[in-house]
């Protein structure tokens, strides 16, 4: 009996001594100055001069802007900026109303990602081409915040560095950010509407998702991965509540409006933080659209299954601050 109650007691312990490191945490993250600074100007290898460096409550000034987190990313990085790069170019040089930058964060790599990135810089100007260099590792989330709060797009779109989803198919989802936006925009009264007004404007969000290729997925993965997998989406509907089916896809865009509100709220650093930006845009009253494309699974993935403990913790701490109230949700942009 008595190594009963010793064992209920350590047992006891262990618990509150979690909730107690759940809710410090929590509270430790409460305001977003935890985040990293971001030096005032991009770096310029052709001029060596320094450019300044802008903020998402600046007006754009480009049509679009494509936000690239890099982590050790030396050998798939070039691939995927060359396909993205000739991309752009053709459809600029087919309409000259596209303007286009393309911003890569490197998040502390420790191989030559730098390197390949200001290569890129050099071949095609720092005005199309821009690196926010972090320092140190702080995840992916944080890299994609810090080029979202950066860049200069009407339209603003975060996609991988391996290239796993078709570059043309962020078409697909500004085409439903234009439709949208049309029917916000004549659904208001004409005589009231703002003769500046752009489609930056209006807070919208449209997420590629890679669902439709859902049962393909589960007939080739392993069945531990697949239970992992269910799990996981489980969780994510209890933190972030039903709607999306796929919240991992790294292929998003959003309007200047929504990426101003949302990445100015977001606190988690690392793989979670797409399950923040679907709480913050239910909490905004954002529309979020879900789209699918075009996906190949690429080797050299940094998720593994050591990832999972970290996005268990991460949905806890957002759960635990958001409902307790100790992150608060600014909409003072």
């Amino acid at each position: 009996m008595e190594y009963i109650c010793l064992l209920a007691t350590f047992f006891v312990i262990v618990v509150l001594g979690f909730v107690s490191v759940i809710f410090f945490e929590a509270y430790r993250r409460r305001n977003n100055h935890e985040h990293v600074a971001v030096p005032a100007i991009f770096e310029d290898p052709n001029s060596l001069k320094q450019v300044p460096c802008p903020h998402v409550v600046d007006p754009a000034a480009k049509y679009i802007s494509l936000i690239i987190p890099a982590f050790n990313e030396e050998h798939r990085l070039p691939g995927a900026l060359d396909e993205t790069m000739n991309y752009l170019q053709q459809r600029a040089s087919k309409d000259p109303s596209f303007s286009y930058e393309v911003v890569i964060i490197d998040d502390g790599s420790a191989d030559g990602t730098k390197k390949v990135a200001f290569e890129f810089v050099k071949k095609y100007t720092v005005d199309k081409v821009r690196v926010i260099l972090l320092g140190r590792n702080h995840g992916k989330g944080e890299a994609i915040r810090k080029g979202m709060l950066h860049s200069r797009g009407e339209l603003l779109l975060m996609l991988d560095a391996d290239g796993a989803t078709k570059i043309t198919d962020l078409e697909k989802l500004e085409n439903q950010i234009h439709a949208v936006a049309k029917k916000e925009f004549n659904s208001r009264d004409s005589s009231a509407s703002d003769p500046s007004f752009r489609i930056s404007d209006i807070p919208i969000a449209v997420f590629g998702s890679r669902a439709h290729l859902e049962e393909k997925a589960l007939a080739s993965r392993k069945w531990y991965r697949n239970i992992l997998m269910k799990g996981f989406h489980l969780v994510v509907l209890l933190a972030a509540g039903p709607g999306i089916r796929d919240t991992q896809c790294g292929f998003k865009m959003f309007t200047r409006a929504a990426a101003r509100k949302l990445f100015s709220n977001v606190r988690l650093k690392r793989w979670c933080f797409d399950v923040e930006l679907v709480f913050l845009c239910k909490c905004f009253r954002i529309p979020i659209f879900e789209i699918s494309v075009n996906w190949s699974e690429i080797p050299g993935s940094k998720v593994n299954l050591l990832s999972i403990p970290n996005m268990l913790w991460e949905l806890v701490l957002m759960s635990v601050g958001y409902r307790t109230g100790m992150w608060r949700i600014s909409n003072s942009t």
